[in-house]
């Protein structure tokens, strides 16, 4: 399991866009209340393409170039790259499992957190918020320390979170952005401490597809062709 899915897998901070506007300072109180909304209205779509390239070091070196083909949670991920070398025959899995890096699974609820307002920094032609997160409720193995609530719909643009476990204490942060009507992930960084050894990873989404729909064959693996028989002399 690579090390941003690991810590991703282990966070599960529940929750979920709205429209914003491009003025001036917002108050931020007002910023909550639109940050709230915009998470119960959240959308993920149920048919999506795209690629992704992970890029590890540490205890196990990885450098791949995937694309994943999902509807529900029906997935076909294909590893087009390794080291940098294009594959000539693409390997391909097929499995049944929920998107790790989605919305939900990071933005901090004001159930769980207390968040408090540090600061605008300027994005394009709106201003995002700063926000310390500090958990109400200690314990768990995966806490969320800062967040940026995106000024013009109001959904996070970045999550810093920090996550233990078993032999595996680390950090991250993952962007989202707008791709259409979604807010998905693009890009994600971590480093952790794996026993005694310093692991270092980046995910990089792109290239996202909506089609209406898949054909059945994407996620059934090929049947084998018949091998042939020598006629009887």
């Amino acid at each position: 399991m690579n090390l941003c899915r690991r810590l991703a897998t282990l966070t599960a901070v529940g929750l979920l866009g709205a429209s914003g506007s491009s003025g001036g300072q917002l108050d931020s109180a007002y910023v909550l209340q639109r940050y709230a909304l915009a998470l119960r209205h959240v959308v993920s779509p149920k048919v999506v393409v795209y690629s992704y390239t992970v890029s590890q070091v540490g205890p196990s070196n990885i450098e791949q170039r995937h694309r994943i083909y999902r509807n529900g949670t029906s997935v076909r991920d294909e590893t087009l790259a390794i080291d940098g070398i294009a594959l000539r025959h693409k390997a391909v899995r097929f499995s049944q499992r929920e998107e790790r890096y989605t919305i939900g699974r990071f933005a901090p609820s004001a159930t769980a957190y207390e968040l408090l307002f540090l600061g605008t920094s300027k994005d394009g032609h709106h201003l995002d918020y700063v926000y310390e997160a500090t958990p109400l409720h200690h314990g768990g193995s995966v806490w969320i320390d800062r967040l940026t609530i995106d000024g013009a719909n109001f959904l996070p643009r970045a999550v810093r979170f920090h996550s233990t476990g078993t032999g595996v204490s680390g950090n991250g942060e993952i962007e989202f952005g707008s791709f259409g009507k979604y807010w998905l992930p693009v890009v994600a960084s971590a480093s952790a401490m794996i026993g005694t050894r310093l692991a270092r990873e980046r995910i990089v989404w792109g290239e996202y597809r909506f089609p209406e729909s898949l054909p059945p064959s994407t996620f059934q693996t090929p049947k084998p062709l018949p091998r042939p028989s020598l006629p009887a002399l």
